[in-house]
């Protein structure tokens, strides 16, 4: 897998985590580069962890689904994106809570990153160097994060759902990409 290819599945899956940041940046009252570093080691950690399980599970599988692991991948992504899509096309809106305790980021971060979950089983499928890639969506998810607390904070609700559809469009591209690819279309 490329770099650009990883980058754009990182900011793809990322973007849950962005738009709840913005949603934390909308409730907080005041922003200070603290709040921005919790909420991005929250989402970027389980962004970065979620992978790596869902890599350990793909590769304990992998010899029994081998012959269909592009089919897999494109499902599991195209199915995050869907998701994504019709998340950001939903009216709700669920940014009233400012808190930063650790109940209530453990359940935000694990409920963003269980896309991340799915994506790591096609890693395995994949052969993906998991260490570097773990590390990489980490780290963009750290970085949109954080950015998003601020972007919240100042521009409010006008990016939460332009970010997930964003992201949902990303992850069903990138999924049919690999299936284009195992079937020597691309």
């Amino acid at each position: 897998m490329s770099l650009f290819t990883l980058f754009i599945i990182a900011v793809g899956l990322s973007m849950d985590a962005f738009a709840v940041s913005i949603c934390k940046g909308l409730a907080l009252p005041k922003i200070t580069p603290k709040n921005a570093v919790i909420v991005g080691l929250w989402f970027g950690g389980f962004q970065a962890l979620m992978p790596f399980i869902g890599f350990l599970l793909g590769n304990r599988f992998k010899e029994y689904i081998t012959a269909i692991d592009h089919w897999i991948a494109f499902i599991l992504l195209c199915l995050i994106g869907i998701s994504m899509i019709k998340e950001a096309l939903s009216r709700e809106n669920d940014c009233e809570n400012a808190s930063l305790d650790f109940k209530t980021m453990l359940v935000l971060a694990v409920a963003t990153s269980i896309d991340a979950l799915a994506a790591g089983i096609t890693f395995a499928f994949l052969r993906v160097e998991i260490i570097p890639a773990i590390c990489f969506i980490g780290v963009i998810t750290f970085i949109l994060s954080a950015t998003g607390v601020k972007i919240g904070n100042v521009f409010g609700l006008r990016y939460k759902s332009k970010a997930e559809l964003a992201g949902g469009i990303i992850l069903i591209l990138m999924g049919s990409k690999i299936l284009l690819e195992h079937l020597n279309i691309l």
